[in-house]
C-alpha cells in the first residue's frame, strides 16, 4: 500500500470533521506531480502516434467512471438533508457530485471514442486510395 491511501484511510473525515490538512498537500502533491508528467509525455508523442495514445487515454478514462460511480452509491441521498443544509447535508452533496462525475466521465468516454473511430477512418481511407494508385 502506498503511504498516500494509508494516510488517507487513517485521516477519514466523519460528518463533523473537516479533512486533514497533511492528506490536503499530499493529494494537491499528487495532481501537481500527475499533471506535469502527463503534458511532459503527451507533448513529446510524435503526431503518428496520437490515435493510439488516445484510445489508450480513452480506455484509462474508464477508471474514472468507475471511480464516479463508486463515489455516487457510496450515500444515500436524502433531499430534506439537502434542503436543510448543514452537516447533515454532506451526503447529499457527495451523491449529487457523484451523479454529475458520472455523467461528464461516461460523456468523456464515449466521445473519447468516438472521435479515435472517427481518427481511425480517416487513415483507413487514406489506405484504400493509396492501394488503388498501385
Amino acid at each position: 500500500m502506498s503511504p498516500l491511501f494509508i494516510l488517507a484511510i487513517q485521516a477519514q473525515p466523519t460528518v463533523a470533521e473537516v479533512m486533514d490538512p497533511k492528506v490536503l498537500i499530499a493529494a494537491f502533491y499528487v495532481f501537481a506531480l500527475a499533471a506535469f508528467l502527463g503534458y511532459q509525455v503527451i507533448s513529446r508523442v510524435p503526431p503518428l502516434l496520437h490515435t493510439p495514445l488516445m484510445s489508450a487515454t480513452n480506455a484509462i478514462s474508464g477508471i474514472s467512471l468507475v471511480g464516479s460511480l463508486v463515489i455516487a452509491g457510496a450515500y444515500k441521498f436524502n433531499f430534506h438533508k439537502l434542503a436543510a443544509g448543514g452537516v447533515g447535508a454532506h451526503e447529499s452533496w457527495a451523491t449529487v457530485m457523484g451523479f454529475i462525475a458520472v455523467f461528464t466521465a461516461t460523456v468523456n468516454v464515449v466521445s473519447g471514442f468516438g472521435l479515435t473511430d472517427r481518427m481511425l477512418k480517416m487513415f483507413r481511407k487514406e489506405f484504400k486510395k493509396k492501394e488503388a494508385q498501385k
